[in-house]
Formats: structure tokens, C-alpha cells, sequence
């Protein structure tokens, strides 16, 4: 291949463009390339996941990520969730997961246990490397949520997430917002320490284990069927509850 470099154009939309310096943002602009390439490789070298991406024009026609990039292309890359109408287009996704399940990077810890409180299977553990985290989420058909880019540019990965916020609160926010799951909330069914379901138990039976000011205070418990934690309406309950009423409070 002779040393001229070849030249499309590219413009990327809504939060695709988080992913983008400055000065590519929401506009068009050219990006040189030496050698024959596939519009993954070519948007992900821009910094782009392919988990991020639903739909890409070429030329006004939709193509898939194995579209090998020709000189002078104009190229349109979309999110998911795109609030246009693309239905007799191709999508890149495959089809939706059906049910809502995650695994999450060593970064995300707190997010981890808020989206358990809400009710969703979550797994988390700080000692999963990429390695493990992709392939839970191949072989689990879970979302996979995290900070790094490059973990979510794994070829094998299909149903993954880039969390922008930094901040546990907001990430979980971000997260419901997004994905849209504002109709899948079971809040407390689920044990923010391990993943385990919650289900109520007796009080005579648990007896020995509570403090005595939580004794005398509370009659309704709910107990952890994998890791055996009990919970109660304490204050940590109130505070779940008024972090619940604030998201759901949320225009969405």
C-alpha cells in the first residue's frame, strides 16, 4: 500500500461524544487512516466503545461493525436508545437481554451495592481482573458496568457500559436513567453485602443474634438467604428509602 493516507468523515452523536476530544464534538470532521481497516477498528481508535454504539451509517446506509472502511466514507455513528425512529435499520446490538443482570469493575463497588438494594443481580468483587469480568459477562449474559473504556473494546463483549459519573449517588442515577430501569426496581430484595436474596423471617428465630436495643425496638426482619445478614426498618432503611424517593422523584 503506497504511504497516501485515506480519509473519511466522521460524526458522532449525543453521548457518544464523551468519548471524543473538543474539537470532534458534534460536528464532522475528517480522520486519516493508512491501511485497510473495519469501522469498529477505525471508531474505536477514536476512543469509542462498540458497547456504546446501536446503529452506523455509511453513505446513509446501515452497516455492521465488520464494514471495511472505504476512502471518502461518511460515516454516522449513534447510542443506544438514539431517540429516532431507526426500526428498518440494522442494529448492532444483539437482542435484549431478558433479564437485567450486571457485573461490575473493582471501581464501582458502592454503585455495586446501591444496584442491589434496588433489587438487581449484581456481582461484584474487588479481585476480578478484566479477563474474569468479560467473560462473566459473556457466559452470564450480564451487563457489564465500568470506568474503562478499553475493558468495553473486548470483541467479545456485547452488553456493556461506560459509567461517566464518578460519584456513587450520581452513577447510580446515571445507570437507572440510562438503561432505563425505572420499572424493574424491587427495592430490598436483595443483600447489598453479597448479592443473596432477602426474604422475612421470625424474630424467635434470629433472637440470639440481635443486639439488645434492636431486640426491644424492632419485630420485622428480613434475613439473607447466602451470607445470613440481618436486616431491619433501622435507621439505614430510612436513609435507603429517602435515596429511592429522591430517584424515583427524578424526571425520567
Amino acid at each position: 500500500m503506497s504511504g497516501t493516507p485515506l480519509q473519511v468523515s466522521l460524526r458522532f452523536y449525543a453521548e457518544l461524544n464523551d468519548f471524543l476530544p473538543a474539537e470532534q464534538r458534534k460536528v464532522e470532521f475528517v480522520h486519516y487512516y493508512h491501511q485497510a481497516a473495519s469501522i469498529k477498528d477505525v471508531i474505536e481508535s477514536l476512543g469509542v466503545p462498540h458497547t456504546e454504539i446501536d446503529l452506523i451509517l455509511v453513505n446513509g446506509r446501515s452497516v455492521d461493525f465488520q464494514y471495511r472502511v472505504q476512502n471518502g466514507d461518511r460515516i454516522s455513528v449513534y447510542p443506544m436508545f438514539e431517540a429516532l425512529d431507526i426500526t428498518p435499520l440494522t442494529h448492532l446490538r444483539p437482542k435484549p437481554l431478558r433479564r437485567t443482570r450486571f457485573v461490575l469493575d473493582v471501581h464501582l463497588g458502592r454503585l455495586a451495592a446501591y444496584l442491589r438494594m434496588l433489587g438487581f443481580d449484581t456481582l461484584y468483587r474487588n479481585d476480578y481482573d478484566d479477563p474474569t469480568l468479560a467473560a462473566i459477562s459473556i457466559q452470564q449474559q450480564r451487563i457489564l458496568l465500568t470506568c474503562d473504556r478499553k475493558l468495553l473494546m473486548r470483541k467479545q463483549i456485547t452488553h456493556g457500559y461506560f459509567v461517566r459519573s464518578r460519584q456513587p449517588r450520581q452513577q447510580l442515577l446515571e445507570i437507572i436513567s440510562r438503561l432505563d430501569l425505572y420499572g424493574g426496581l424491587q427495592p430490598f430484595t436483595r443483600c447489598m453485602y453479597c448479592n443473596g436474596k432477602i426474604l422475612p423471617v421470625e424474630k424467635g428465630k434470629i433472637l440470639d443474634q440481635l443486639l439488645p436495643h434492636t431486640r426491644k425496638q424492632h419485630n420485622h426482619f428480613w434475613n439473607c438467604m447466602e451470607c445470613g445478614k440481618i436486616y431491619w426498618k433501622g435507621s439505614h432503611y430510612q436513609h435507603m428509602q429517602q435515596l429511592i424517593s429522591r430517584l424515583m422523584a427524578t424526571p425520567h
